[in-house]
């Protein structure tokens, strides 16, 4: 039994599409922990168990890990909570749940950064490799999903590059990292919750194929969309301004910020790109595939 959290999520939406395909196969049964079932998509009907509630909620994960083998444990970020609460909090009835009832292996989505120096004052990111921590510490075998940014990002984007030409962000326009798209994340964890034959705690780092700076991301979509893009970089303290202005939990904000300067500094780079560590999905394909339908649609 694989227990699959955030289902109708970006990452996992992916992730639940592969493991209806592949699982039968495997002799996997499924089990989905789903705020509203409605979102589930159509093959997933009588095909997985259906677990409703937030896996925040002790009782929910009690009932959701009986019996289970595997579990992809995935964090909603909360931006009404401090980081702690939104990932370590969040996470603390988990791991209870885990450990009463001796599940074997868990995926969990996660951070680069371990090891590289910014990463004891990178917010966001600080606070989910604590996450990691925590998880590890319950006995499991846990494999943390180490990525980057994502593509995926940039479709929050969609209206300003449409109406603007114009995306931005908070780091230097040459600063390079090695971006990733989320059906990529998704297929690093099915390879890993359906051959569990992994064991003790580490991270497996999620890169996409190349560094790209702000300004490749621009010449690409410019390329690909057929329209000029170009990125203007916003400060620190523009962004703060921007988020608070938003209502998010001033902490939750400055976690953000911490993030941001962490990943300005190098926080992504710490990783050497190998074969087992890069996904194939290139930024040119993503922005063909799902960008360009987003923006000129």
């Amino acid at each position: 039994m694989i227990v699959i959290t955030a289902p109708t999520g970006n990452i996992g939406r992916h992730l639940l599409t592969r493991l209806l395909e592949s699982a039968p196969a495997a002799g996997e049964k499924l089990r989905v922990i789903v705020r509203d079932a409605a979102r589930l998509p159509d093959a997933a009907r009588g095909r997985v168990e259906v677990v409703t509630g937030s896996h925040g909620d002790a009782a929910v994960v009690d009932r959701a890990f009986e019996g289970a083998d595997a579990v992809f444990w995935l964090v909603p970020p909360d931006a009404s909570l401090t980081p702690e609460d939104a990932w370590i909090g969040f996470t603390r009835p988990a791991a209870k749940a885990l450990a009463a009832h001796g599940v074997g292996h868990v995926v969990g989505v996660s951070a680069l950064g371990r090891g590289t120096p910014p990463a004891g004052r990178a917010g966001l990111v600080t606070a989910s490799l604590a996450m990691d921590d925590l998880l590890a510490g319950t006995g499991v075998a846990y494999r943390a999903l180490a990525c980057p940014s994502f593509f995926e990002n940039l479709l929050e984007e969609a209206a300003s590059i449409r109406d603007k030409g114009v995306f931005t962000d908070a780091v230097d326009a040459d600063r390079k990292a090695p971006l990733v798209a989320v059906a990529d994340i998704a297929a690093a964890a099915a390879g890993l919750l359906l051959d569990r034959s992994w064991t003790g705690t580490g991270s497996v780092p999620v890169l996409g194929p190349q560094d790209l700076s702000p300004d490749d991301l621009a010449r690409i979509m410019t390329e690909q969309l057929g329209r000029p893009v170009r990125y203007e970089r916003q400060s620190l303290d523009e962004l703060r301004t921007d988020l608070v202005g938003h209502g998010l939990d001033e902490a939750f904000v400055q976690g953000i910020v911490d993030m941001k300067r962490a990943k300005n500094e190098g926080l992504d780079a710490g990783v050497a790109r190998t074969p087992d560590t890069t996904g194939p999905t290139t930024f040119e394909h993503w922005c063909a595939q799902v960008l360009r339908p987003a923006v000129l649609s």
